[in-house]
């Protein structure tokens, strides 16, 4: 039986996919910014997640999405609920792994700086993440993956280029992987606005079945 697919700027994502378990697009968006008055897109981002993660966020029954968007304690919720989480990225504008690298690592040591949690492991860790996507280069529709098991505080990363082998690295310092997720995933504080605006509007909805 075909998944469905659901359109993220006119590239597709199944809406359904099997890690170890089965799970569901529950939010999607891209990354964009104006540039000298141009709007430049730079990759189309999907967030997959276990069906039951609903029931890890009860206490956010029957919020509005415009709500739920702007309240980063749902963001937080939904970032520590133990489930499995997914995020797969499409490469709109084509752009080297160095500079996919740097982004990565300014927003991680920021928003760990600011936590007090940016001690030498998680920058070896961070090091090595930038080591990872150094060589890589990013042409339009390269993939990029980040699946977070729920019962370990580690992410698998994977890069799919084309007419290449899949890469993949897995990362073990858990304040390094948080970081990760919250700027994909932590409301007010993520890259994507898009997306968050996706993810509350899918869990309103589901929260109020």
């Amino acid at each position: 039986m075909a998944t469905e697919q659901v359109l993220v700027d006119e590239i597709p994502y199944p809406s359904k996919i099997t890690t170890t378990k089965p799970l569901s697009l529950l939010g999607h968006g891209i990354t964009d910014m104006e540039i000298h008055f141009i709007h430049v897109k730079f990759y189309s981002i999907g967030v997959y997640f276990e069906p039951e993660v609903v029931s890890h966020l009860q206490q956010f029954k029957g919020k509005p999405a415009k709500e739920l968007e702007q309240n980063d304690e749902f963001f937080d919720a939904l970032i520590s609920a133990p489930v499995e989480k997914f995020i797969r990225l499409v490469v709109i504008k084509e752009i080297k792994g160095a500079q996919y690298g740097v982004q990565i690592e300014s927003a991680v040591r920021d928003r760990l700086a600011a936590e007090d949690k940016y001690e030498e492991e998680e920058e070896e860790a961070l090091e090595k993440v930038i080591e990872f996507f150094q060589s890589k280069y990013f042409k339009k529709h390269s993939v990029i993956t980040y699946h977070f098991p729920a019962d370990s505080a580690t992410a698998e990363i994977v890069v799919s280029l084309e007419g290449k082998e899949d890469s993949k690295f897995v990362l073990e310092n858990a304040n390094v992987v948080e970081a990760i997720k919250k700027w994909y995933i932590g409301g007010s504080t993520a890259v994507s606005t898009t997306t968050i605006q996706s993810l509350a509007s899918t869990f309103s909805e589901e929260l109020s079945k």
